[in-house]
């Protein structure tokens, strides 16, 4: 790994300029700080705030961003997305950001995958894979980094809510229970539910 001078840290330590990493090192860069990951065949920027895992032939970003050049199918993790080169044998460059939850590919050379696991689907082989789309080259798309995430967020839904509080039967059930209270607190009547004199 090679930084330009401070404001990286390397497994919570600040970074020489020059240093090896090893398999779950973990690397954070400051504002107006990056750095640069060399491995055989592939290569890994990391922008300024950012901190990313190095696991092998995988990296784990937490957050911030990443541009990879590879020709042995480096892949990026974040969450329950990966992003890995279509041909893992054809020069590829992407980049990741992962801001706010929501994880953006930009295919610069090559195409790419992006892979999405359900919280079920993690127990699943590696080779399984529950929702795949492909980035072509000189394309963008985004998803978010949530386990069972849509891709795109639906327009007419609430935000932060499921899909399920927004079914016909949540609102049916929701205005039902509504309305029990409304009437427990209007439609009794002026007699005490317990009297002084039954």
């Amino acid at each position: 790994m090679r930084s330009g001078g401070g404001g990286v840290n390397l497994d919570e330590k600040p970074a020489p300029a020059s240093a090896a990493v090893f398999r779950d090192d973990l690397i954070e860069t400051q504002k107006n700080a990056s750095a640069r990951l060399e491995m055989s065949g592939s290569t890994a920027d990391i922008s300024p705030e950012t901190m990313v895992q190095f696991e092998g032939d995988e990296l784990v970003l937490d957050h911030g961003s990443l541009s990879v050049q590879t020709t042995r199918g480096l892949r990026v993790r974040v969450g329950c997305v990966t992003v890995t080169p279509v041909n893992n044998t054809l020069a590829t460059h992407y980049e990741v950001v992962d801001t706010n939850g929501k994880v953006t590919v930009s295919a610069l050379k090559s195409d790419v995958y992006i892979d999405a696991r359900s919280d079920k689907e993690q127990q699943a082989k590696k080779s399984e894979h529950s929702e795949r789309i492909i980035v072509r080259e000189s394309e963008q798309k985004s998803r978010e980094e949530r386990c069972g995430a849509p891709y795109m967020k639906a327009s007419g839904t609430v935000p932060g809510v499921n899909a399920i509080l927004n079914s016909p039967w949540a609102i049916a059930a929701g205005a039902a229970a509504a309305g029990v209270g409304i009437c427990l607190g209007l439609c009794h009547s002026d007699d005490p539910l317990s009297p002084a004199k039954p």
